[in-house]
């Protein structure tokens, strides 16, 4: 079904994993995404992670479904002329250069608007577009560990951890969309387009959340505690026989529940743990109780004995075990894609359900170059003859 997307257009300048997020993003949702990579100097991810398929890589795979692939070389002026004149009919565009590059290669946004006055011009960097750090490279290892994140995450006597996926170049993207949609809504009571930013940095600070609001509300910076909760317990991970699980004990009435239910009745008549404020101040006794009874189960015998009772649980899954789960399959979290060279491939669902409108899966992400063609004929009206002469010049 056909939706107010259907009708946008978005030019994707960006590589790696920030920006072509947030464009598949809006791909799912049914925009028209046109990816522009460097015909040399392609997206780097092409050339990271597994084989997926003869020429696709995995990690190119995960942020670049439902685009189709363009090959500009903006550093000539035919390739910018041509790029100028796909932005004239364009919604949106979303880059993630380093600050600089774009009005080094007069595609910035005083250049663009002047082209096109409604164009929402998305930006993602990695410390920001101004400011004393603003040049930095912008690494999603680097922004975790500047942004907070790194010093929240791990054993309170280890190594500080990232985080198992790029966090900060995800939620980035997902600001970065969040913004252009709402840029866009402007737009429709305006007419006119504005710059949208966005960075790797500032996304952390935000993802703080409650742990930041602890530090402005009393000054001191919380430390890494591992897999407990700051501010409630047992809120954490547990030992059984044959693995771990997670159990989260959030209210008075889940704490009593899991003590009836686990047979540690005593620990609801003891003083030192009634409520959950006293039960944080004697954490360490309260764990060593608890772990000496969940050590003599089994890790699904404990997980079913819990969920039969309504008790906050879940297991630690390995990725194939996430994917072996009933519930991801019910939620279509894995979908098929065909690619017309490249065959059938697996890839991970779009997690927003739409009762009228959909997200859909309509394009493999697309080999390099692989729609200049289709693109600069039906858009821009140019001839298989052109087309050559272009290619002959290094222009696409």
């Amino acid at each position: 079904m056909k939706n107010y997307f259907t009708n946008l257009r978005v030019i994707e300048i960006s590589t790696a994993l920030a920006g072509p997020y947030c464009a598949q993003i809006l791909g799912d949702m049914g925009a028209d995404i046109i990816k522009v990579e460097n015909p040399k100097n392609s997206d780097v991810t092409r050339n990271w992670g597994a084989n997926a398929t003869e020429s696709l890589k995995s990690y190119y795979i995960s942020c670049n479904r439902n685009k189709k692939s363009l090959t500009l070389n903006l550093k000539t002026e035919e390739g910018r002329e041509l790029f100028y004149k796909i932005i004239e009919d364009t919604d949106v565009l979303i880059e993630n250069f380093r600050p600089g590059v774009t009005k080094k290669l007069q595609i910035d946004y005083d250049t663009l608007k002047q082209i096109n006055s409604r164009l929402i011009y998305t930006s993602i960097t990695g410390f920001g577009a101004t400011g004393p750090e603003a040049k930095r490279p912008g690494y999603d290892l680097i922004a975790q560990g500047m942004g907070g994140v790194m010093g929240l995450t791990g054993d309170k006597d280890g190594k500080p951890h990232k985080v198992g996926v790029s966090i900060a170049d995800m939620f980035a993207g997902i600001f970065a969309a969040n913004g252009t949609l709402s840029a866009l809504l402007q737009r429709e009571k305006t007419g006119k387009g504005q710059l949208v930013e966005t960075s790797l940095l500032s996304t952390q600070v935000a993802l703080l959340s409650f742990q930041a609001q602890k530090f402005l509300a009393t000054g001191e910076s919380p430390s890494r505690i591992g897999n407990e909760h700051p501010d409630i317990t047992p809120y954490e991970t547990f030992t059984t026989q044959d693995g771990y699980i997670n159990i989260g004990v959030g209210t008075e009435k889940f704490w009593q529940k899991f003590c009836e239910v686990t047979g540690l009745i005593e620990l609801m008549n003891d003083s030192r743990f009634e409520t959950n404020s006293k039960r944080l101040s004697n954490r360490p006794e309260l764990i060593g109780f608890i772990e000496s009874k969940t050590s003599l189960f089994k890790r699904d015998e404990l997980l079913k004995l819990l969920s039969d009772n309504a008790i906050p649980c879940g297991p630690i899954n390995t990725i194939q075990e996430v994917f072996e789960s009933p519930q991801v399959k019910h939620l279509d979290m894995i979908l098929d894609v065909t690619h017309p060279r490249e065959g059938k491939m697996k890839v991970v669902g779009f997690p927003v359900k739409f009762s009228d409108t959909p997200g859909q899966i309509n394009l493999a992400p697309p080999l390099l170059g692989e729609h200049n063609t289709q693109i600069l004929s039906e858009y821009l009206d140019i001839t298989p003859t052109a087309i050559e002469k272009l290619m002959k010049a290094g222009a696409i």
